[in-house]
């Protein structure tokens, strides 16, 4: 009879993404790759019918709160699932992991919450921000690229891209630039670059910032001359709108749409049949996010009220990613491959990345030996 009742009740998730503003192509790609994951298991996990709600953080942590608040208040959630950004991460973490709720992150991976600020509550489906970072670094020193200037937002996630950078790369930083969240005029750091003339620019700047950075990089005629190298600048949610002037860029990735994987190619065409624009990290991440779910649910007979059976379930990871292989590490974060991958058109005209090399094998954070076991 309870397990009746538990089958009948809904299992409600909270989507807490970034929706409005020059960012939202971002969390929209990752609402619309979580909603395809809910249709795919037939709008069941673990024999529940699943109820989501979505959320707007707007980019800014105390709306980010008030929102997650009555998320679980109101709302009453069994898994918060977002957001994008790592500022918003860090803003909610806490209530969402205080209220004994399960937090499952389909792209922001701070370093703050991967050592001692760990949670058994917290789950990222996406990667510790450092890594994608520090695959360009890894990539410029191999490449012999002897001075480098960094140019990012300024905020936690830039300074994570600074520092998984310098991980790996030996040579010369000749500049860093922070420029405010949200900056769309880049003509006093692009002036520098050119005077500068450095071996290579390695850059963070997500959505809109993206965007406009790299058309005006291109109209500057810098593409031609000095390589550039990126994380979450040149991707599929901003690709439609950098279209050629992005073309030949490079970027750090652990997953791209033209993986030769069936379940990968699977999700690609459905993807696009449904929304029409080739899905991204930010979509296969969030779809691996409802997997992830979803295998918990079935581990526990679609109960959520043994908190620590449920831990246990999403620990296993039991499910078939996107991207291949994939398991986590004791911090919550996942263990897995990561590539360098370059801007491409497709023979259709669409625009999408592609793997040029694997850089890294089962690679874990460098944090994760300072969570504490069981935290």
């Amino acid at each position: 009879m309870a397990g009746q009742a538990i089958a009948q009740e809904k299992l409600k998730i909270g989507l807490v993404l970034t929706l409005s503003g020059p960012a939202a192509v971002l969390g929209q790609q990752a609402r619309d790759g979580f909603n395809l994951a809910v249709k795919d298991l037939g709008g069941k996990m673990g024999g529940r019918d699943v109820e989501v709600v979505i959320a707007d953080d707007e980019l800014k942590p105390d709306v980010a709160v008030t929102k997650v608040k009555g998320l679980l208040e109101r709302d009453k959630v069994d898994f918060v699932v977002g957001p994008i950004f790592s500022n918003i991460l860090i803003a909610i973490q806490k209530p969402v992991v205080e209220a004994k709720t399960f937090l499952i992150s389909p792209n922001s991976g701070p370093s703050s919450l991967a050592g001692k600020a760990c949670s058994s509550y917290m789950y990222v489906t996406s990667y510790q921000n450092d890594q994608v970072h520090q695959v360009l670094g890894k990539v410029a020193q191999d490449r012999g690229y002897k001075r480098v200037y960094l140019l990012v937002p300024n905020y936690q996630a830039g300074k994570d891209a600074v520092a998984g950078f310098k991980i790996d790369y030996k040579g010369e930083v000749i500049e860093e630039s922070y420029v405010p969240l949200n900056t769309l005029d880049f003509q006093a750091e692009l002036s520098k670059i050119a005077s500068l003339n450095p071996d290579a620019i390695f850059t963070f700047m997500p959505g809109g910032m993206g965007v406009n950075l790299v058309k005006q990089y291109k109209q500057a005629g810098l593409s031609d001359r000095i390589p550039f190298l990126s994380a979450f600048t040149v991707d599929e949610s901003t690709l439609p709108a950098q279209q050629d002037a992005a073309v030949g860029m490079f970027g750090g990735a652990n997953w791209a749409p033209n993986f030769d994987l069936p379940q990968s190619k699977k999700f690609v065409a459905a993807y696009e049949a449904a929304y029409n624009n080739v899905p991204g990290t930010y979509a296969f991440q969030a779809y691996d996010a409802a997997l992830l779910i979803d295998s918990a649910l079935k581990a526990t007979k679609g109960d959520v009220s043994n908190k620590d059976a449920i831990k246990a379930a999403l620990k296993k990871a039991d499910f078939t990613s996107l991207r291949g292989g994939f398991k986590f590490n004791s911090n919550g974060y996942p263990i897995q491959d990561f590539y360098l991958v370059k801007a491409a058109k497709r023979p259709d005209g669409k625009f999408q990345t592609e793997v040029v090399q694997k850089v890294y094998s089962n690679f874990g954070d460098q944090f994760a030996k300072d969570c504490p076991a069981g935290n």
